[in-house]
């Protein structure tokens, strides 16, 4: 099972409850315009079945699925 292990784009371990920071600047599609910014903080993470996504909170969007290529651990 080690398929199943969520790691960022540095390669740390990810786990329920971390924080990550955003290496890239992303629009979100669906949110009427909303960008979420380099540097931007997202906090209590979640994670999903696949080791590829997380799911997550931000100030604007609600269950929002970020890929994990796109963010680092804070």
């Amino acid at each position: 099972m080690t398929d199943d292990i969520t790691k960022d784009s540095n390669g740390n371990l990810l786990s329920d409850g971390d924080s990550v920071t955003l290496i890239k600047d992303l629009k979100v599609k669906g949110s009427g315009g909303v960008t979420l910014k380099r540097g931007a903080l997202v906090k209590n993470i979640r994670l999903t079945g696949d080791p590829d996504e997380i799911e997550a909170n931000v100030e604007k969007v609600r269950g929002l699925v970020l890929r994990t290529e796109f963010v680092k651990k804070a």
